[in-house]
């Protein structure tokens, strides 16, 4: 339901600005809204789950995420659509942290793999027909229609989390870090709202420096904040444990590669080929159907190469498709780009496979919502800057191309995929630091001797 919500939202906004008489551009905030929201709930979202148990609050999540969507189908105006996107997000923010908690705690690491590939399958479901769906939802009917397809799902999923979902709650009542809520949240929901408008000239360059040295300043006390209280919002030790470490720095960087495809690809297709939407949307399929097959995959590949050549191996590859997308312009066969978008869909799946289950390989039970809690928190901030990224990049090659000219535009994007290819490329370096037998806990069903990282020992003192 969330997925297939982020993508066909998007190709309802012309109707919708049209609907609202207002401009599309205005409705920026429709996006920006639901972003301020997950970066808000996310870092609470552990807290509450072990104070109040998995069941109650992933119920609670779907909850408001349903009544907000029919919220959305019937705002009259565009501020009352981004109060609704706002609350749509603190909904949002829950469900995906809190459902990964409650897998986490269910099953052993060495089911853990295989547990999360298939419970990820039905959310590729939404990239997958979103932008088809959206496209015909808009044309034949209204974009209400949109909002409103999330309440029968909505329905059938409470019914199922109250009857079959476990509910789990911590093994002690930590205080709430208030201060430290404020403090993270309001400097990661400045520095989300500024990435997301970065480029489109609605900020002079001073009130977007001071608007990005508060965010740090923020960002920076939090830090000072948390290392120095018993029981902070989001624990940095957990730091010390080098698999997480290296899983949540490595997913960082490499979705500042990955993270900008969603921006140019739609160019590409759009303006570099000119193909009309529903074309453009039919040929981002491809990767989301890769995506799903990959899944079936990835458990045997880990087991046999283990995460440290996996991981290290496979961002080469997804630098190496990226750089493929150079090669796409007018006139180029249409089962070319399909063959390179499976590709991409490929081995981008069995990378975020990969990142998400290795960050919880050496992680002790009792840190388990924490681990979710600042691993979902970081892959937020990282989504924001990789589509921040792809708009620098897109900004800086094709600002002065005259856009009814394919094979300038089309020169102008391979050189954003070069540069997308290459920060992706030289990501793999951090997962190279791993060791030959980090991750077997979860790959191999290994246990992997406390004396082999003694630095994750003292996290729970």
């Amino acid at each position: 339901m969330e997925q297939l919500d982020a993508t066909i939202v998007n190709t309802a906004i012309p109707s919708i600005a049209a609907s609202l008489q207002v401009t599309p551009l205005s409705l920026k905030s429709v996006v920006t809204s639901y972003i301020l929201g997950l970066a808000v709930g996310i870092p609470l979202s552990g807290w509450m789950a072990d104070r109040f148990g998995t069941r109650r609050v992933f119920f609670i999540a779907i909850s408001i995420f349903t009544v907000a969507s029919v919220l959305c189908g019937l705002a009259p105006t565009a501020p009352m659509m981004t109060a609704a996107r706002l609350l749509q997000g603190l909904g949002g923010a829950m469900m995906m942290p809190v459902g990964r908690l409650a897998i986490v705690r269910t099953f052993p690491k060495n089911e853990l793999l295989g547990a999360m590939n298939f419970v990820i399958i039905p959310a590729l479901i939404g990239p997958l027909l979103g932008p088809t769906i959206g496209g015909l939802i808009v044309h034949w009917t209204s974009w209400r229609v949109i909002f409103f397809v999330n309440v029968p799902v909505g329905l059938v999923a409470l019914y199922l989390v109250w009857k079959h979902m476990p509910d789990y709650q911590g093994h002690e009542k930590r205080p709430l870090d208030l201060i430290g809520l404020v403090l993270f949240s309001s400097g990661t929901a400045i520095l989300s709202w500024l990435l997301e408008v970065f480029g489109e000239h609605t900020l002079d360059a001073v009130t977007g420096g001071l608007l990005l040295a508060l965010s740090l300043a923020l960002l920076a006390s939090y830090a000072w904040h948390a290392l120095r209280i018993k029981h902070p919002l989001l624990r940095l030790t957990l730091f010390k444990v080098r698999t997480f470490r290296i899983s949540v720095a490595g997913g960082f960087f490499t979705r500042l590669g990955v993270g900008g495809l969603p921006f140019l690809l739609p160019l590409l297709y759009q303006l570099g080929l000119g193909l009309p939407a529903w074309q453009s949307g039919l040929l981002m399929m491809p990767a989301a159907a890769a995506a799903m097959g990959m899944k079936m995959f990835a458990p045997r590949l880990l087991a046999r190469f283990g995460y440290r050549q996996v991981l290290t191996v496979n961002t080469v590859l997804i630098g190496v498709t990226i750089a493929m997308f150079t090669l796409v312009g007018p006139g180029t066969p249409f089962y070319v780009i399909v063959a390179i978008s499976l590709a991409q869909g490929f081995f981008n799946s069995l990378q975020f496979s990969s990142m998400n289950t290795l960050a919880y390989a050496d992680i002790e039970p009792n840190d388990t919502s924490m681990a979710s809690t600042m691993s979902s928190s970081f892959q937020q901030l990282s989504m924001s800057f990789g589509l921040a990224t792809g708009s620098i990049v897109t900004a800086w090659f094709l600002g002065p191309v005259a856009q009814d000219n394919r094979v300038l535009v089309s020169q102008a994007l391979h050189h954003g995929f070069g540069i997308l290819a290459v920060m992706t490329l030289v990501s793999s370096a951090i997962f190279w630091r791993l060791r030959r037998n980090d991750g077997d806990s979860i790959s191999r069903g290994q246990v992997k001797a406390k004396e082999a990282e003694p630095v994750a020992q003292p996290l729970g003192s």
